[in-house]
């Protein structure tokens, strides 16, 4: 039996901890992305199982980052047109 090739779990729990310690998206989408691709991998029993939990939790820090900068972003754009909206109305 060949030995199974790795799913990058190291790196992608890097990148999901690199997110959360001020790279945020730069680092957060990759994470999640690879995350993806190597637990369909593992699923598939083409890498090795044993780095599921790296490549779990390295998976959900990038999703939670992301998502967070992501809402953080929505967030203030729809804060800043309100408030383009209210600013306009007082010149009236």
């Amino acid at each position: 039996m060949l030995p199974q090739r790795s799913a990058n779990g190291v790196l992608i729990l890097v990148l999901g901890i690199l997110s959360v310690t001020g790279f945020g998206i730069l680092t957060g989408l990759p994470a999640w992305i690879m995350g993806n691709t190597a637990l369909d991998q593992i699923d598939r029993g083409e890498a090795d199982s044993g780095e599921r939990q790296m490549v779990v939790i390295g998976r959900f820090l990038g999703m939670l980052m992301s998502g967070i900068l992501i809402g953080a972003i929505v967030i203030c754009v729809l804060a800043f047109g309100a408030m383009a909206v209210y600013g306009s109305r007082q010149f009236r």
